[in-house]
């Protein structure tokens, strides 16, 4: 079987490639529709607990 993978967009942060396999963003849908990477979401949820 093979995996559908396709270029998502890229992270607004660091620029990294954020890609979708079989129909799953590696990364997260901001409301405003940017796309983060998992790596610059952590970040921000770690900023959020510790401000």
């Amino acid at each position: 079987m093979a995996v559908l993978v396709e270029l998502a967009g890229y992270c607004v942060r660091c620029g990294k490639q954020v890609f979708c396999t079989d129909g799953f963003i590696n990364g997260v849908t901001q409301a405003d529709g940017n796309v983060l990477c998992f790596d610059c979401d952590g970040e921000e949820s770690t900023q959020e607990r510790s401000g």
